[in-house]
């Protein structure tokens, strides 16, 4: 498969080097300012017209918050498969979700793409249901990355946090600043803390009088992250091919993971 990179920074660089061990031809790495890239870029325009040019089969999207709407809008009309990583934009799928239906594109997209990842999801879901069912419980979730993470709290975190409020009918709002008040029983804070080099952690604390469970996956490096999005991309573009997955969708990790 021939792939073309948006955003050609540390993560961009893992995807390459992921994208050729499973045995693709990376076609053009485009960035706004990365000095190694092939080709560098200063709107989300230019970047389809290169992509156009490459004739890449698929784009995997790894940006920046700021920009990552525009580049969907652009390349998604292009009806290739586009695998985006960038986070931060969540509140926007639904206009997302219509734009690729009316554009006959495909679009995959996720917060985290490393299978481990994923299945904390799940169990997360499974003890979120488990504990609400006693109420000495209380819940949180604490997320910490690396300084150069742009947005806060993470796009794990806030799925994580999706899935304890869908689980425990008793938490109904989010809270992500510090408490000057003494938090109410239907708030679920969601901290974050951004440190060094951190790759990422994520905890889910139960917390009771007597006891507490804490429930963590430890990124060692990025490199699950970048196979994993190449991995998604190979999924979108052979569902694709051989009619298993429809044109005009949206997906995710959890329709690759079914």
């Amino acid at each position: 498969m021939k792939i073309a990179l948006a955003g050609y920074g540390k993560m961009g660089h893992m995807i390459e080097a992921a994208a050729k061990f499973r045995g693709h031809d990376v076609v053009a790495t485009i960035d706004i300012s990365a000095p190694d890239a092939s080709v560098r870029v200063s709107s989300a325009a230019e970047l389809a017209d290169v992509v156009e040019k490459c004739g890449a089969d698929g784009v995997i999207e790894f940006t920046h918050p700021t920009s990552v709407l525009e580049n969907i809008r652009a390349l998604v009309p292009m009806e290739i498969p586009v695998v985006v990583g960038t986070t931060g934009w969540m509140e926007k799928l639904d206009e997302v979700t219509s734009l690729v239906k009316s554009s006959k594109g495909s679009l995959f997209y996720s917060s985290n793409y490393s299978i481990g990842v994923n299945m904390f999801y799940r169990m997360v879901k499974n003890a979120a249901a488990l504990m609400a069912q006693y109420e000495e419980y209380d819940v949180a979730v604490w997320e910490a990355h690396h300084r150069q993470k742009a947005d806060s709290p993470s796009g794990t975190a806030l799925d994580i946090a999706k899935l304890i409020m869908e689980a425990n009918p008793g938490k109904t709002e989010m809270i992500f600043d510090a408490f000057h008040e003494k938090p109410q029983n239907n708030q679920l804070h969601v901290s974050s803390t951004r440190i060094g080099s951190v790759p990422g952690t994520h905890t889910v604390y139960f917390d009771s009088a007597v006891d507490t469970i804490e429930l963590t996956h430890t990124v060692r490096n990025r490199e699950g992250l970048a196979m994993g999005s190449v991995r998604a991309m190979e999924w979108l573009f052979a569902g694709l091919e051989n009619g298993s997955l429809t044109r005009g969708q949206t997906y995710n990790m959890d329709n690759m993971l079914s």
